[in-house]
């Protein structure tokens, strides 16, 4: 079974690793979000693109959630002598991905060619594609001010309240061409919308002229798994923001973001889901064991929504 996956955040590749315990890696596509991408300190980051590739390599930090495993911290802590910009922390191990990336991007290689030539040194079989070549920053309207995403997420710790998200530079972007052939190969055979945060990691790649359309043509059963289980998000401010934008904490809510998109929802054993196709499972995913057990309910889900 091939397929593609949209994600962002570690919800999201802690399901990508699923999938691909399951199918293999080469049956596998991740279009990750590139709208936390930013420029710091000179060095061009792309945290959801790192976490997908961290994960899928062995390399990613499980007691933090981000990150590399075995980390150190001279650099920021040489940093701190000389300035107070300490607020993103940069890992001695993390900065050589950075600074690899930044220097291909100023000699001309794509963003796409750079992930691949890494994944392929990383052993990594499955394709990650960024979500566009185009720069797409998510922006949000706070209590405090006008952020950027790294600045709430990241130097704020999401606590200012939210009034509103937009997605700078994404109507002059296009989708990556191995975005667009992922959805056309011919043997396709579902999508999947990975639990990831629906408004800061989902929405910035569907925000992507000609993503939806590029979905719907592959004419394939489409598949969210919630990020929710009991009302509450299990990582992350997906569910203050739901709070701060007006709506209600649920599944239904998260089913009627994604109406016109998806087919069916995946959601934890204990919730309840109205108006879609739903099936359940513990969709908690604390280890390897979790993740392919939710990987394999999600494609049990797409299997019965393409014979139905």
């Amino acid at each position: 079974m091939s397929v593609v996956v949209l994600t962002g955040g570690v919800g999201g590749a802690k399901f990508v690793e699923g999938l691909v315990q399951v199918l293999g890696g080469s049956n596998v596509a991740a279009i990750v979000n590139t709208g936390d991408d930013f420029t710091h300190l000179g060095l061009r980051i792309c945290p959801d693109l790192d976490s997908v590739m961290y994960m899928l390599s062995g390399k990613n930090d499980p007691a933090r959630g981000w990150g590399v495993v075995g980390e150190s911290w001279n650099f920021m802590s040489a940093l701190a002598e000389w300035t107070d910009e300490t607020w993103f922390n940069l890992g001695d191990r993390d900065l050589a991905l950075h600074v690899l990336r930044t220097a291909a991007l100023e000699s001309g290689e794509s963003l796409t060619a750079f992930v691949h030539r890494m994944a392929d040194k990383a052993g990594i079989d499955a394709a990650l594609l960024p979500m566009s070549e185009s720069p797409v920053s998510t922006i949000l309207t706070t209590d405090i001010g006008i952020l950027s995403f790294q600045s709430y997420f990241v130097e704020h710790q999401c606590r200012p309240s939210v009034s509103k998200i937009r997605f700078d530079g994404a109507a002059e972007a296009r989708p990556g061409r191995s975005v667009t052939s992922a959805l056309a190969a011919p043997d396709l055979e579902a999508v999947f919308v990975a639990p990831s945060n629906p408004y800061l990691s989902i929405d910035p790649i569907l925000a992507v002229p000609g993503m939806t359309e590029a979905i719907s043509a592959a004419g394939v059963p489409v598949i969210a798994i919630s990020p929710l289980i009991g009302g509450k998000a299990v990582k992350g401010p997906t569910a203050k923001l739901m709070a701060e934008l007006g709506m209600e904490c649920s599944n239904s809510t998260i089913a009627s973001h994604y109406a016109g998109l998806i087919d069916g929802l995946l959601i934890d054993r204990s919730d309840d889901c109205e108006g879609l196709r739903v099936a359940r499972e513990n969709t908690l995913m604390r280890n390897a064991d979790d993740r392919k057990r939710v990987a394999e309910a999600a494609l049990r889900l797409a299997r019965d929504e393409a014979t139905t």
